[in-house]
């Protein structure tokens, strides 16, 4: 790696990049440290609520092992009831679309009702840090391993 790509000072035409070198890294540090404050709660027992089986694959290729639910493929109702049952908090992970929106809105409110701890502030968070480039869960894993080669740390864990 050369002096100017080490400070940052790579211009976008010399290194094919769209924006400068330290731009990618600083962007990864921050995605990978909300994913291993996500990573911590899951490991604790909390329960991560996804809309789609891609999602949870995604999150299982980053790395994450704990309790995550589908929001979608049965009743909301059902979903409440499992999560009330569980006596744990809920992270809600749903996409940042207006679906994704609208479903972690309803699902709030549901949980909230029956007093269970609600965690939206992670979503808004990611979403607010990737929604430029992804739009979606499911794109996550493939979106850090990108961020990941062009920062320099191709092999970096969560």
């Amino acid at each position: 790696m050369s002096v100017h790509e080490q400070s940052g000072n790579v211009s976008g035409k010399m290194s094919g990049l769209k924006a400068p070198f330290f731009v990618y890294q600083k962007k990864l540090e921050m995605v990978e440290d909300l994913l291993n404050e996500l990573l911590e709660c899951s490991n604790n027992g909390d329960i991560i609520i996804v809309e789609g089986k891609r999602d949870i694959i995604s999150l299982r290729k980053l790395g994450f092992s704990g309790d995550i639910e589908l929001a979608t493929h049965r009743p909301l109702t059902e979903l409440t009831s499992k999560v009330v049952d569980s006596g744990k908090r809920a992270i809600i992970l749903t996409d940042w679309d207006r679906r994704g929106d609208l479903l972690a809105s309803k699902i709030s409110e549901d949980l909230r009702y029956f007093d269970v701890d609600v965690d939206m502030y992670v979503r808004e968070r990611l979403s607010s840090m990737v929604k430029k480039e992804i739009k979606d869960v499911e794109s996550l894993h493939s979106y850090v391993t990108k961020l990941r080669k062009l920062a320099g740390n191709p092999h970096q864990a969560v």
